[in-house]
């Protein structure tokens, strides 16, 4: 399992005024923290951009490139948003995300074929309503996959994410075990005879919640889903309890056996 930084994304007070000011420097810190974190990848989300602020992507891009060597994962769901990152960056990234949203999935995928990109498939149906059971998330995996391959996307550039539940709904936990199963069954290649490529976000998990949750969930989701074959987790690789978890899961996942 890799570890992508999520870390530099506009809810960030930092990184907004970044972004307004075009001020390189708190976003070459923020990747040199997170390069040194252990963090495999990178996640860029500039938030939502106007017309005339297409190009926060691309200065994105180009001021962590210039930071550190780590590759990228360019997180918008707007199609010129992505593109304009996608020219600037030197080495193919991950484009993160399209769901059963005819737009997204029109707009996104022929991005994904034109530069060989990975891309990231949520498992949300065409309302960006993700479905509580393991049978209807492989269900949309099945169709995201058929529809993707159409497109010309090569299979092995399909990452699959199950999407994490925020802990204050009712169903949560159930909604977490639902997930991780189709993590492992994507990843164990129980659904398309062959290893499926997965990466989950931690932040859903948190976002908006009340904190009225057990302690340490994240870092526990977190070790179930690396023991459920997951190979990207997104997380805060500057929270001091899953830095510290990560750190125990690399050794072990990278220990000689």
């Amino acid at each position: 399992m890799k570890l992508a930084a999520d870390n530099i994304h506009a809810l960030n007070p930092v990184v907004a005024t970044a972004l307004r000011e075009l001020d390189p420097a708190p976003i070459r810190d923020l990747a040199v923290r997170c390069s040194q974190a252990g963090a495999s990848y990178i996640d860029l989300n500039p938030g939502y951009l106007s017309a005339k602020q297409v190009d926060r992507m691309e200065f994105l891009v180009e001021t962590v490139q210039e930071a550190v060597p780590l590759p990228l994962i360019l997180d918008s769901p707007n199609p010129r948003i992505l593109e304009r990152g996608l020219k600037a960056c030197r080495d193919v990234p991950i484009l993160n995300a399209v769901w059963l949203e005819k737009e997204k999935l029109e707009g996104i995928l022929p991005l994904a074929v034109e530069y060989h990109a990975s891309v990231v498939l949520l498992l949300m149906d065409d309302r960006s309503f993700s479905p509580r059971t393991t049978e209807e998330k492989l269900a949309i995996a099945i169709e995201l996959r058929e529809i993707a391959l159409n497109a010309g996307v090569a299979s092995e550039n399909l990452i699959f994410d199950p999407i994490l539940p925020n802990l204050s709904w009712d169903d949560a936990y159930s909604r977490i075990y639902q997930g991780i199963e189709a993590v492992r069954l994507l990843s164990s290649g129980a659904v398309f005879q062959d290893y499926a490529r997965t990466m989950a976000g931690l932040s859903n998990l948190l976002s908006g919640g009340s904190g009225k949750h057990a302690k340490g969930i994240d870092s526990l989701c977190m070790t179930l889903l690396a023991g459920a074959g997951l190979g990207i987790i997104l997380a805060n690789c500057m929270s001091r309890g899953l830095a510290s978890t990560w750190a125990a899961l690399s050794g072990i996942l990278t220990s000689e056996r």
